[in-house]
């Protein structure tokens, strides 16, 4: 998908409604009111396509992977196999081989900060990561530095959400081994110009980390025209089952890496005295993994694949402009987030009204909204507020739903005044 601005154009070709019907959760009530569910940057809804073919997996398939050589073993090793060759077509990785399995973008955060990190970043280096990062790209290499003795640098932030890009270049330097940073910013919705900050990286011969949580949504993720070391994004986010993630790294690194966890599969052979590990992408994958949400994570991309990505992007750059309009005209509403450049995220405040009376409010009205810190703490820090609501948006949002959101926001401002 295009990269979601509020100059994008409006894609009058979208019929909202016939993709709705793909989504049966949307068709039921709350509190006696249409469910309006704005709450996609923590967890998108699942189509029914991706629920029939968990289904088809569990009433037929369901078995073991890798090790069985019966029908059924090899028929679920097939489906599962099949997921990773649409994630790579999904993000143009080199090889499916690259691209490893995990329950979502913090473990795979973590397996990279196990197996890369413990192994290669020691006393006095140094690493990088922004003022925007969630918990789960922060949390983790603090976790390192403590153990390694080494430091985490922070690139600020402007008044609008945006990176301050000569700041960052100005923390680069010969004792930076990786830069961590989200692509996407799930508080703010800033859009990040990864690309750029990637090639200054690597002018250092500094890996990087990205975390597309937010972004593999919403727009199309290259990882060979980024040239990332390293990219990790979540299922639950992107229209598949929770449990599914990936993480791709690029062959070199992770043949390199040490093992996130030991157990079966992961090994070549196991002895008393010595044990050697599997070839790629098996090293990773210890135990027996999400095998039905895995295969729900492919059956999402072909989903997404069959929407017209292009058309998803522009109506949601459409919404996003529209509820920056219909929200910012609220007297009293601030708006947490202003970036130039922005995916679906709307993060907002209301004079002396804590954003948890706000959400709780819009759900008596079948609003559901994310109102909390929304695990970026600094963020909060930094805009010298507790907490926001954030409305955040899909393709199967609809104009009227903002409409409803912005008159329910009203009444909040009326309730507590």
């Amino acid at each position: 998908m295009a990269s979601t601005t509020l100059e994008s154009p409006v894609s009058t070709a979208w019929d909202v409604e016939c993709i709705r019907r793909d989504f049966p959760v949307l068709q039921q009530t709350v509190n006696g009111k249409p469910l309006i569910y704005l709450d996609n940057s923590a967890s998108s809804q699942v189509p029914q396509v991706v629920i029939d073919r968990g289904s088809v997996y569990l009433e037929q398939e369901h078995s073991n992977i890798h090790r069985g050589v019966h029908y059924l073993s090899q028929k679920a090793t097939t489906a599962y196999e099949g997921a990773r060759e649409k994630v790579k077509r999904f993000i143009n990785a080199r090889e499916s081989r690259e691209c490893i399995f995990v329950r979502g973008a913090t473990e795979g955060i973590n397996l990279v900060m196990y197996g890369y990190g413990r192994k290669f970043i020691g006393a006095g280096d140094e690493i990088i990561i922004s003022a925007m990062e969630h918990h789960a790209n922060i949390v983790p290499w603090q976790m390192l530095c403590e153990e390694k003795g080494a430091r985490l640098r922070v690139i600020p932030m402007n008044d609008a959400g945006e990176l301050l890009l000569d700041e960052y270049d100005g923390l680069l330097n010969e004792r930076t081994k990786l830069v961590a940073v989200m692509h996407v910013s799930n508080a703010l919705g800033t859009i990040n110009p990864i690309k750029e900050m990637i090639a200054q990286a690597h002018k250092y011969g500094v890996p990087v980390l990205i975390d597309g949580a937010q972004a593999a949504p919403h727009m199309p993720v290259d990882v060979q025209d980024l040239d990332c070391d390293f990219y990790v994004f979540s299922g639950h986010k992107m229209y598949a089952p929770t449990g599914s993630g990936v993480v791709y790294g690029k062959a070199e690194l992770l043949e390199k890496m040490n093992p996130f966890q030991g157990g079966g599969d992961m090994i070549k052979t196991v002895t008393f005295e010595k044990t050697t590990y599997a070839d790629l992408p098996n090293r990773f994958e210890a135990g027996t993994p999400a095998i039905a949400s895995q295969i729900g994570l492919g059956a999402a991309i072909d989903y997404l694949d069959s929407i017209g990505r292009e058309s998803a992007a522009a109506y949601e750059a459409e919404l996003l402009r529209y509820a920056t309009e219909r929200v910012s005209a609220i007297e009293g509403v601030r708006i947490i987030g202003t970036a130039k450049n922005k995916a679906s995220v709307l993060s907002f405040v209301i004079d002396d009204i804590h954003p948890h009376d706000i959400g709780t409010i819009l759900d008596q009205e079948g609003i559901a909204v994310r109102a909390g810190h929304h695990c970026a703490q600094p963020v909060m820090q930094r805009f010298k507020v507790p907490a926001t609501a954030r409305a955040s948006f899909s393709f199967y949002n609809t104009k009227e739903e903002i409409d409803v959101l912005a008159r329910t926001i009203e009444r909040v401002i009326e309730i507590f005044s």
